[in-house]
């Protein structure tokens, strides 16, 4: 197996043990390439816990917020409709993540037209061609 796949095997691992492992289901918020780091054997470690929400594993499957936070190239859009910290945003912050590790570009880029233009944005014209 690759290093990068290793690496992403383990923050995937890491994000389910926070979700599904613990006591308290912990929502973490800001996952993203800066928050992984790697230890003198280079295995990755999941770092800054700042924005962590915990839940109660057998009750609550999001939190309501009235303050969203996060990296905003790595959040669910979702997030500003529902205004809820869901364990579904985690993951959708784990892809962008892969998406960054396998085309090697960042979450968010400004085309040509100067509108926003997100690394989803570009997977589904990538998929369309």
């Amino acid at each position: 197996m690759g290093k990068k796949a290793h690496h992403n095997l383990w923050v995937a691992q890491a994000l389910d043990y926070l979700q599904n492992g613990c006591e308290k289901r912990v929502l973490h918020r800001d996952r993203k390439a800066s928050n992984i780091m790697l230890d003198s054997e280079f295995n990755a470690k999941l770092g800054d816990f700042g924005l962590v929400l915990t839940l109660q594993q057998s009750e609550n499957t999001h939190h309501t917020t009235k303050v969203i936070a996060g990296t905003l190239d790595y959040m669910a859009p979702e997030t500003f409709l529902t205004w809820t910290a869901t364990v579904e945003i985690d993951v959708y912050a784990f892809g962008v993540l892969l998406l960054e590790v396998i085309n090697g570009r960042k979450p968010g880029n400004q085309n040509e037209q100067s509108d926003y233009y997100n690394i989803v944005h570009w997977l589904w014209d990538f998929h369309r061609q």
